[in-house]
């Protein structure tokens, strides 16, 4: 395994499995990519008012309610918004009182803005979300602007909207807009029920990117086993890696177009079910290949909720390694519960939650105030003594 000191930009091995660059250009090409530099959100569930900065790399901590989950549930949400599903979307979470903090009457809007760092200059995307009867949001205000060209400006869309203008418009900027913000994908691995849609079959053609539940692994799989068969590959060796026993995917294909998640044992020539994984392993499954698909399949931000759940250790620190080689090419936002997690990452990568007086915040601890802690400590260690803020109070 790879520490944090002895990482580089490039190839990544774990053992005896070589990783390597997914779009053949290295980090330079990479860094062309639309970043988010800086989150300000308003009123949204627990984090009243927050202004934070992003890397393309970063891993949230914190106590269990600290604000990071609401954090990654407004990625969520956002892209929710960008398809058309905002209204969908209030209604599953429980409608608007439960989306502004504490509720309309102390909150009755929200509002974020997004600076985004693309090759032509930074872009910034605002948005204000307004209380209306029904318990639902409308827009107040939607707003896209490019600070580099003055000619540009800032491109109103109005306000009364119930859904954003960005999925309707045919505006060539507002199309490029939409674009850099669908690309902001939210995964949750968590649900491995028996009834979960990751251990059920899948429909072979829908395989244009990985759902956020792992719901179409299957037909992710058979997609990248037929047309890029050193990436099937690569997958394949690093799950070995995580389960000794396992040997290869079965992609059963039916006459229906359906998929099914089946797989050997390395002892024995049966076919197994999705439904002989493990839990662990079969997250582990989904998050590596979420992190070693093709680069056309690669979401411009990857972002996952503790994806340490259920893992063993030496499967974290493999999930790690390829999270920090992802951060390469593309931008990553995690968030974990796991000292040993942690301990894979720098200190600079960390950002802390904290939630003082019923309000979230957010801050980043910085490698220089930790020099001397780190001189005998871990990076988890320091977390678990509260050195760096996240504890419980």
């Amino acid at each position: 395994c790879h520490s944090p000191q002895s990482r580089q930009a490039g190839s990544l091995s774990h053992d005896n499995v070589a990783i390597p660059d997914r779009d053949g250009s290295g980090l330079e090409e990479s860094q062309l990519l639309p970043q988010l530099k800086r989150l300000h959100l308003e009123n949204y569930r627990s984090i009243q008012n927050a202004d934070i900065e992003f890397g393309r790399l970063n891993v949230l901590i914190g106590a269990n309610g600290s604000g990071k989950s609401n954090l990654i549930s407004f990625f969520k949400m956002l892209n929710e918004m960008i398809c058309g599903k905002l209204q969908q979307h209030i209604a599953a979470c429980g409608r608007a009182q439960s989306i502004l903090h504490f509720g309309p009457k102390r909150s009755p809007q929200m509002s974020a803005e997004l600076d985004i760092l693309a090759p032509d200059g930074f872009r910034k995307y605002t948005l204000r979300l307004q209380y209306a009867a029904g318990d639902t949001l409308f827009f107040a205000e939607e707003s896209a602007g490019l600070e580099s060209h003055p000619l540009a400006g800032s491109e109103n869309m109005g306000a009364g909207h119930q859904e954003s203008i960005l999925t309707q418009s045919d505006d060539p900027w507002l199309i490029e807009m939409r674009d850099i913000l669908r690309g902001y994908s939210t995964y949750h691995f968590h649900d491995t029920t028996p009834t979960s849609r990751v251990r059920q079959f899948g429909y072979e053609l829908d395989n244009k990117t990985l759902l956020f539940d792992g719901g179409n692994l299957a037909a992710i799989l058979l997609v990248i086993q037929r047309e890029h068969p050193i990436h099937y590959r690569i997958i394949v060796e690093t799950v070995r890696l995580v389960a000794p026993y396992f040997d290869d995917f079965v992609l059963t294909r039916t006459h229906r177009m359906q998929v099914f998640l089946d797989w050997r044992h390395v002892n024995s020539d049966m076919t197994f079910g999705a439904y002989q994984l493990s839990d662990g392993t079969l997250r582990a499954i989904c998050l590596i290949t979420l992190l070693l698909q093709p680069p056309e399949k690669l979401p411009r931000v990857i972002i996952v909720d503790e994806p340490e759940l259920g893992l063993h250790p030496y499967a974290l620190s493999l999930i790690a390694s390829l999270f920090r080689a992802a951060s390469e090419h593309v931008q990553v936002i995690i968030s974990t519960q796991s000292s040993t997690f942690l301990d894979q990452f720098d200190p600079d990568d960390v950002i802390v939650a904290e939630h003082h007086d019923g309000k979230s915040t957010f801050h980043r601890p910085g490698a220089e105030k930790l020099d001397a802690w780190l001189e005998e400590y871990s990076l988890g260690e320091i977390w678990e003594k509260n050195v760096i803020g996240g504890g419980p109070h």
